[in-house]
């Protein structure tokens, strides 16, 4: 399984996947075509679009792509009317093949109602659209808070060793944010010195994992108890937490 990382718009991440068993192509979220095709055009053909929800700078390049290569799009059943293109409808905890790689399809709703990621079990690797990204998570603006924290559970609960591919290069003003509110946590002060290291050098900070999360993306901290007392939340749930942590984050 190779990953190409694709930077598109402002701060958007596209993913190709090569499958070089069975020469399979595929791409993850193509946010716009031109970007998107200049490293799909070396492969010459592109045999699938997965698309994680159905916001624009997310599947803004599926019926150009779709049209060159007639590829065909996958996506979540509930958001049919809403991904452009869609030809293969998933459901939750579907196991599904693209070539000889396979996933898992994971509900995860929040940022969108109809939100999945893919789970790439064999190889360790998960896209997470804008559920989880590296030191934060997505802004809730369809479903509810406690939604998106069961949806990052899900996520946290993968194998330690899992690789995240997350839909934006926002780490950065997450790494700011997770700092001002759990200043003291060291594994967060190491990773700040190897993000800032990728940044200077113009490269991604992604991927990261699921055990790098755990230590240091707040999100995923809610029941610490350092975090809680920061907060002057110590008898509250973790739910309340991380809405009081996720509305501190809509206005940081």
């Amino acid at each position: 399984m190779i990953i190409e990382i694709i930077p598109c718009l402002d701060d958007n991440y596209s993913y190709l996947i090569h499958d070089k068993k069975s020469d399979t192509v595929s791409i993850v979220d193509p946010a716009e075509f031109k970007a998107c095709d200049s490293v799909v055009k070396k492969y010459k053909k592109l045999d699938f679009i997965l698309n994680t929800h159905h916001h624009a700078d997310h599947v803004g390049g599926n019926l150009e792509l779709k049209k060159k290569y007639n590829s065909k799009v996958l996506g979540f059943g509930l958001d049919k009317n809403r991904i452009p293109g869609i030809d293969v409808l998933l459901k939750e905890n579907q196991k599904h093949e693209i070539g000889n790689l396979k996933f898992e399809v994971i509900f995860v709703p929040g940022h969108t109602n109809t939100h999945i990621s893919f789970f790439f079990y064999n190889e360790k690797v998960v896209f997470t659209g804008d559920t989880l990204f590296s030191l934060g998570c997505g802004r809730v603006f369809e479903g509810s808070h406690k939604e998106m924290y069961k949806s990052l559970n899900k996520i946290k609960s993968l194998p330690a060793d899992t690789k995240i591919y997350c839909g934006h290069e926002y780490t950065k003003s997450n790494l700011n944010f997770c700092l001002t509110y759990d200043p003291n946590n060291i594994a967060l002060k190491k990773k700040a010195k190897d993000i800032q290291i990728k940044l200077k050098k113009g490269i991604p900070t992604i991927p990261t994992t699921i055990d790098a999360e755990i230590k240091t993306n707040i999100f995923l901290r809610c029941n610490d108890p350092v975090i809680r007392q920061t907060l002057n939340l110590k008898t509250s749930t973790e739910d309340e937490v991380f809405s009081k942590l996720r509305d501190l984050k809509d206005s940081f």
